[in-house]
């Protein structure tokens, strides 16, 4: 007799993920991001994005910022649990090759649902991008699924 396939988290449910609400509202440390014009063409090809101004490397795609790569401290979630919510931004001017981007983010909300394998953490993050001037060049808000 052939062995059922099982879902991967079948019986998992006593290991669920929980994130502490009281994370909310906490920040990153600032960091800064240096724009370069080869990132932003491997990020357009990747992507797949034919626009001339990102293949040329002189105006990042919209969604490039998700290339900042930042943590908060006391979230520390182990990546094989972790699914990608959504995400957005907002723009004030394009991400241009030679910002020098000074970038925190920050929790934004902490909540929980009951999905079908069991309860589900949602986190909520926000993001901010400025310029050396200090002007805001982009915020974006991200949720991600925790199981």
């Amino acid at each position: 007799m052939t062995p059922q396939p099982t879902h991967p988290l079948a019986g998992k449910e006593a290991e669920t993920v929980s994130i502490d609400r009281s994370l909310i509202g906490k920040e990153s440390p600032e960091e800064v991001f240096e724009v370069e014009k080869g990132a932003i063409r491997k990020f357009a090809e990747a992507i797949g994005d034919p626009h001339p101004a990102f293949r040329s490397g002189e105006i990042a795609p919209p969604t490039f910022p998700i290339t900042f790569r930042m943590g908060i401290p006391g979230v520390n979630l182990e990546l094989s649990r972790v699914l990608h919510g959504e995400q957005e931004y907002s723009y004030r001017r394009p991400v241009r090759a030679g910002d020098r981007l000074r970038c925190k983010t920050r929790v934004a909300d902490v909540y929980e649902r009951e999905g079908r394998l069991g309860k589900m953490t949602f986190l909520v993050t926000e993001i901010e991008g400025r310029d050396e001037a200090g002007e805001l060049v982009f915020t974006g808000r991200s949720t991600i699924i925790v199981r």
